[in-house]
C-alpha cells in the first residue's frame, strides 16, 4: 500500500470523542476490488513474494481509482415516471415527441419499404450507423443520427440477415446460397462461398470472428483479420433460425426446433451446454451484457428468463403471440417483438413485472427483428413494411468510454482504434465459459494446500488403499495387488526365470568366444525352440 492510501485509512485526529474521518472512495472498492489478497506467509521465494505484492498494490490502486472516477460520471439514465394512476406504458411515441427536444424527436422516424420487407437491422458498436437488409434484395447502410446515406444497393435475390462487421467500413449480408462481405461504397470485395444457406449471422469483435448458422445445422466461425475458415461444427439438431452471442465469454447460444438451447465454442465440437428451454421450437435469444440472464421465446407462447450461472428459470411470461425477437439494452431494459407489437419491461430480468415499461403497436404490421441502439434511448425495430425507430428513456449507457466505443469518433480515431483492436485480438481458442480462468492467483496459502491434499489422500486410501469402480492397467486395485504379489515364492515363475537366466549367460559366452563348442552368428537370436513330437 503507498503512502497515500496509508494516510486515506489514517486516523486523522486521536481525541476522545472526536469521530475518524474516512475517505468516501473507500467505501465503493468492493465494487472493484479483487477481494482479499493472498497470504503469503508460507512463500519462501523472495522474487515470488516481491512481484506478487507490487501486483497486489497495482490492483488496489486500480480500483480506488476506478472508485474515485465515479464522482466524474455526472450523467445518469433517466427513465419515465408516472404520477398517481398514470402508467409509463400508457404514454405513446407522439406525447413524448411533443415534450421532447429537436434533438431528441428526430430520432423518431418511421421509413415505408413495403416493396421490399420484412427487414432485419443492425447498429454498430459504438450506436452511429445502422445497417438495414430486406428480404427481397435491398439493402442499405447510413448515419441514421445525421441522416446521411452510406450506401444502397438492391442485390436481386432473398437476403435473409445483415450484420456490420468491426467497424461501418465492412458488413457481411446473408444472401440466398453464400455470405458475402461488402465495403462501405456497396462494393463486393469477397464472396464467403464455405457458408452455405446461412439463416443468421453474429460477430465477436474482440477476437475478428464472423459466426454464421446455416439451413443445414451447421455452426461455423471464420476470421475475418485473415480470411480463413476457423472451424465448422455439425449441430446435429437440424435447421437453426436463431442465434445469439453472450458478451461477457463470446459464447454462441442456438436456439433450435426441439426446444433446446446449446451453447458453442470454437474449441469443442460438441456444446458445452445442452439445456431444455421450451416445449415447441425455440424463436429468439438474448443475452445481457453482464452475461448472467437470458431470455428466451418459443412457439409455445412462453417467454423465460434463465440465469445463465445456475441454467435455471427464474420467472416466466406469456405472449398471445409468440414472440419473434428480442433484445436487452445496456442498463438491462427487455425488448420483446410479438405480432404487431413492441413491448419493452423493465428490470424484467431480476424481478418478474407485472406489467411492461412502454408499449408500441404497429396496427397491420409484424415485427421481424429489433435492436436497442447503444449509448442511446433508442429502439429499433425492423417489420414487413420497413424500418422504425421509437424512443425509450433509459434504454442506453449515458456514460460511455472512448477507447471501447466512441459515438462521436472521427476518422482518425476509427483508423487507430482499428490498428489497435487488431493488435490486441484475442484467438479462438481462448474462448470459454468462464473468461477469467487466465490470469487468475490461487488466493489460498500452501498450508491449506497440503491440509487439502492430505484429506484428499486419507480418503483415496480408506478400505485398504482400494478405489472403488477402479478399471485399467494402472489402477488402484492393480497396483495393490502387484505390491502384495512381491512377497510370494511362486516355483514355475523361479524355474522360468533362472532359464531365462541361463540363456543370457550362455549367448554372452559364445559372443565372447569363451564357448568354443557352439560357434557364434547373428542369427542366434532367431531360435526357435523344436517341438517334441
Amino acid at each position: 500500500m503507498s503512502d497515500d492510501q496509508a494516510q486515506m485509512t489514517k486516523v486523522q485526529s486521536t481525541k476522545p470523542g472526536v469521530q475518524e474521518e474516512k475517505d468516501p472512495n473507500l467505501e465503493k472498492l468492493g465494487k472493484y476490488s479483487r477481494g482479499k489478497p493472498a497470504s503469503l506467509k508460507g512463500v519462501k521465494d523472495k522474487k515470488l513474494k516481491g512481484t506478487t505484492k507490487r501486483m497486489e498494490k497495482k490492483y488496489y490502486e486500480a480500483a480506488y481509482k476506478a472508485a474515485s472516477s465515479e464522482l466524474l460520471l455526472t450523467e445518469s439514465a433517466g427513465f419515465l415516471e408516472a404520477e398517481g394512476m398514470e402508467r409509463t406504458y400508457k404514454f405513446t411515441q407522439k406525447q413524448l415527441g411533443e415534450n421532447l427536444d429537436i434533438n431528441s424527436a428526430r430520432k423518431m422516424f418511421d421509413l415505408k419499404l413495403d416493396q421490399f420487407g420484412p427487414y432485419s437491422m443492425d447498429y454498430t458498436n459504438n450506436g452511429k450507423y445502422m445497417l438495414i437488409g430486406g428480404q427481397k434484395g435491398h439493402v442499405a447502410s447510413f448515419d441514421w443520427k445525421a441522416g446521411k446515406l452510406g450506401c444502397e444497393v438492391h442485390l436481386g435475390e432473398t437476403v435473409r440477415d445483415v450484420k456490420w462487421l468491426h467497424n461501418e467500413t465492412m458488413f457481411a449480408v446473408a444472401q440466398k446460397k453464400y455470405v458475402y462481405i461488402y465495403d462501405q461504397t456497396g462494393l463486393e470485395i469477397h464472396s464467403m462461398k464455405k457458408h452455405v444457406d446461412v439463416n443468421k449471422l453474429d460477430f465477436l469483435p474482440y477476437h475478428f470472428l464472423l459466426v454464421t448458422a446455416s439451413n443445414t445445422g451447421m455452426l461455423r466461425y471464420h476470421d475475418t483479420s485473415t480470411g480463413k475458415l476457423v472451424v465448422e461444427h455439425r449441430t446435429r439438431l437440424g435447421r437453426c433460425n436463431t442465434l445469439a452471442q453472450n458478451p461477457h465469454n463470446a459464447v454462441m447460444n442456438l436456439g433450435h426446433a426441439n426446444g433446446t438451447v446449446t451453447m458453442w465454442t470454437p474449441n469443442m465440437s460438441t456444446p458445452v451446454v445442452k439445456m431444455l428451454c421450451h416445449k415447441g421450437p425455440v424463436q429468439a435469444i438474448a443475452v445481457d451484457s453482464s452475461g448472467n440472464y437470458m431470455a428466451t421465446s418459443g412457439l409455445d407462447g412462453q417467454l423465460k428468463i434463465w440465469d445463465v450461472r445456475t441454467y435455471k428459470d427464474l420467472h416466466q411470461y406469456y405472449t398471445p403471440t409468440p414472440a419473434s425477437s428480442l433484445s436487452i439494452s445496456q442498463l438491462g431494459l427487455l425488448g420483446v417483438g410479438w405480432g404487431p407489437h413492441v413491448s419493452v419491461w423493465k428490470d424484467a430480468l431480476k424481478v418478474k413485472q407485472e406489467s411492461p415499461y412502454m408499449t408500441h403497436l404497429l396496427p397491420s404490421k409484424t415485427v421481424h427483428d429489433l435492436q436497442f441502439c447503444p449509448f442511446d434511448d433508442v429502439l429499433g425495430f425492423g417489420h414487413n413494411g420497413g424500418v422504425s425507430s421509437i424512443v425509450i428513456p433509459g434504454a442506453g449507457e449515458p456514460n460511455f468510454d472512448s477507447l471501447e466505443a466512441n459515438p462521436f469518433e472521427t476518422t482518425k480515431q476509427r483508423q487507430e482504434s482499428e490498428v489497435h483492436s487488431l493488435l490486441n485480438k484475442i484467438q479462438p481458442e481462448m474462448i470459454s465459459l468462464d473468461p477469467d480462468f487466465i490470469g487468475k492467483i490461487n488466493k489460498f496459502s500452501k498450508v491449506v494446500e497440503d491440509e487439502e491434499k492430505k484429506k484428499q489422500q486419507e480418503e483415496a486410501l480408506k478400505d485398504g488403499g482400494l478405489k472403488k469402480k477402479a478399471r485399467g492397467r494402472n489402477s488402484a486395485l492393480k497396483r495393490f495387488i502387484r505390491k502384495k504379489q512381491k512377497n510370494v515364492i511362486d516355483i514355475k515363475k523361479m524355474e522360468a526365470e533362472e532359464k531365462l537366466q541361463k540363456q543370457r549367460e550362455d549367448r554372452e559366452k559364445r559372443r565372447l568366444g569363451l564357448d568354443k563348442s557352439k560357434s557364434f552368428s547373428a542369427l542366434d537370436r532367431f531360435e526357435v525352440k523344436k517341438r517334441k513330437l
